[in-house]
């Protein structure tokens, strides 16, 4: 006897089978990384052909229960590996493989740079209105005597997790101090809520990695001794203005920090 089934189709109005929904895990591996392979599988056993599209970031957050930024990270690694094209309103295509003819140094994307965020908890300790003096303004860039939103907090793993990941400071231009109301509910990068929210676009995001000595009022927060070696890494977002939007800072124990890289060829 048939089953019953769900009408509703992710490619609905194309000849492609629906495919049926691996379940995704909530724990381990990140799940864009998940829903990357899910849909490799896919592409490669020919539920999405060569010259199909995938469906809608929609679909695709309501089919694999999961978040709008986890697909667009999953379509963002697709695109690296050259099996699929993104165009603003035509959707994102199957393309061919292309050849590996030519090797490009790739340092990292945008979102590379913070994919972290939505790996790990940020406990915010405190969240307030601040007037920039002069030794944050030598220490962010920032402009002295400007008013801006200081989120201020620690990372951790996972609520289980012994060991924090870091200090947090996130200084926010006073244009977009609004959704300090509405970080302690909020998962994942900062700036990608004030991209939903004000309608803006983060092009740039300048990073500095550099050394620095645990201070005695940090130490316990990240649970190492005064004085020990630590990690601050600075991330400045501008906009295609050059208008600063935000700087964050992570203060990480020099133990229990580790700065990757990849790079992968593609065609120039």
């Amino acid at each position: 006897m048939a089953s019953k089934t769900d009408t509703k189709s992710p490619l609905a109005g194309s000849k492609a089978r629906k495919p049926a929904t691996p379940a995704l895990a909530r724990s381990g591996e990140p799940l864009y990384l998940q829903l990357v392979r899910a849909l490799k599988e896919e592409i490669v056993s020919g539920v999405y052909p060569i010259g199909s599209q995938l469906p809608t970031e929609e679909e695709l957050c309501e089919r694999f229960s999961v978040s709008r930024y986890t697909v667009r990270e999953a379509l963002r690694r697709l695109r690296e590996d050259s099996l699929v094209s993104s165009r603003q309103g035509a959707g994102t295509t199957v393309v061919p493989p292309r050849p590996t003819d030519s090797f490009v140094h790739e340092v990292m994307s945008i979102n590379d740079l913070v994919a972290f965020a939505t790996d790990v908890r940020f406990a915010i300790d405190t969240i307030e209105m601040i007037e920039i003096d002069n030794k944050l303004a030598s220490r962010t860039g920032i402009a002295q005597g400007e008013e801006w939103l200081a989120v201020r907090g620690l990372r951790h793993a996972s609520k289980s997790a012994e060991l924090p990941v870091c200090w947090t400071e996130v200084y926010i231009n006073r244009e977009f101090a609004a959704i300090g109301r509405l970080l302690q509910r909020h998962r994942g990068p900062i700036f990608h809520l004030i991209e939903d929210l004000f309608g803006q676009s983060i092009v740039e995001v300048h990073q500095e990695i550099a050394a620095a000595l645990i201070s005695p009022d940090l130490a316990p927060g990240l649970k190492v001794k005064a004085g020990s070696t630590a990690l601050e890494v600075q991330r400045t977002y501008k906009l295609a203005t050059g208008k600063i939007v935000q700087v964050a800072i992570n203060t990480h124990a020099a133990s229990r920090f580790r700065h990757a890289m990849t790079m992968r060829r593609v065609k120039g």
